[in-house]
């Protein structure tokens, strides 16, 4: 069956980081996630403890580089792996664990600026929440954003309260729309991180936040599965039969369900996610990455579907 869709030169029929980094740059261009030593306003108790119940002790931050290492010697060390993967790649440093604004903007400039040295980089993300964007942070990445490609990553995860509570997300969905007004008026590249599969969460909900955030000014969108890693409070709630996992099957339905509703130029940056498998509790299926994938590459072909199908 022929493929439909405009933003793609393979099989899928949604518009991946791929597929943009290679129009963009023209060569293979790989995040490097680094860990900057941040923490986050619902850690250290300004906004809250314990931080997001879903959270590992690294901020999110699992396959990011070691901390107790300097940022250089983080991105050295993860590029020379990547290195004999791919030939003639450029890098884009990840700014990944925990949350990455939250902290003194001279702080902020001197790791951002140092990362920017680094060889054969051609941009920076930084992933960070909404309410920990000052309007001198916000007025500083609308400079780095033009003098180097720059996405910032805000992690929302559903545009409803009910379930932020439930998480200990420590903001509201308000919350976060003031915090993305301040980058989309700079014109900043923003990415919203989602994920599927909160406790109490039904699938129309989990659709109507792809539906929200579709009518917004988004240049990516990373779609997360719920997993659950040892050691979390929700870990502890599963273990107390509090909530269930999504299937496979489930999860894969209810991706490309919410893939219709965004608009064909939205850039998907992930689909699936998955943990440590020494520190994963579940879903096991979440460690077959590119099964997931491929399921959702054949539900969009059986469907005669494709990314932004229904988007009004």
């Amino acid at each position: 069956m022929e493929n439909p869709f405009l933003y793609s030169d393979t099989n899928k029929r949604y518009h991946t980081f791929n597929f943009f980094l290679k129009q963009k740059f023209g060569c293979k261009v790989a995040k490097i996630s680094l860990d900057a030593g941040f923490t986050c306003p619902n850690i250290d108790g300004s906004k809250g403890v314990g931080g997001c119940t879903y959270c590992s002790a690294k901020g999110s931050g699992d396959f990011a580089g070691d901390k107790t290492l300097s940022l250089r010697e983080q991105f050295e060390q993860i590029r020379k792996m990547m290195g004999k993967k791919w030939a003639n790649t450029k890098y884009i440093p990840y700014f990944q664990a925990h949350t990455n604004t939250y902290a003194p903007l001279e702080v902020l400039k001197e790791k951002f600026e140092e990362a920017l040295t680094f060889p054969d980089v051609v941009g920076l993300a930084i992933a960070t929440r909404a309410d920990c964007i000052s309007d001198a942070v916000a007025d500083y990445l609308e400079e780095l954003s033009q003098r180097t490609y720059l996405e910032v990553e805000l992690g929302l995860q559903s545009v409803h309260d009910v379930t932020g509570e439930r998480i200990n997300r420590c903001h509201t969905y308000d919350d976060f729309l003031k915090g993305y007004q301040k980058l989309s008026d700079r014109g900043i590249n923003i990415c919203v991180h989602i994920i599927d599969g909160l406790p109490g969460e039904n699938r129309e909900m989990m659709l109507e936040t792809a539906r929200r955030l579709s009518h917004l000014n988004l240049h990516s969108v990373k779609i997360h599965l719920l997993h659950v890693l040892k050691g979390t409070v929700m870990a502890q709630q599963l273990e107390a039969g509090e909530f269930d996992l999504l299937s496979r099957e489930k999860y894969v339905s209810i991706v490309c369900d919410q893939l219709e509703l965004f608009p064909a130029e939205v850039v998907i940056q992930r689909v699936t996610g998955d943990g440590e498998k020494e520190s994963l509790i579940g879903p096991e299926w979440s460690l077959k990455k590119l099964c997931v994938m491929n399921e959702i590459d054949k539900e969009l072909v059986c469907r005669n579907s494709y990314q932004g199908k229904y988007f009004k």
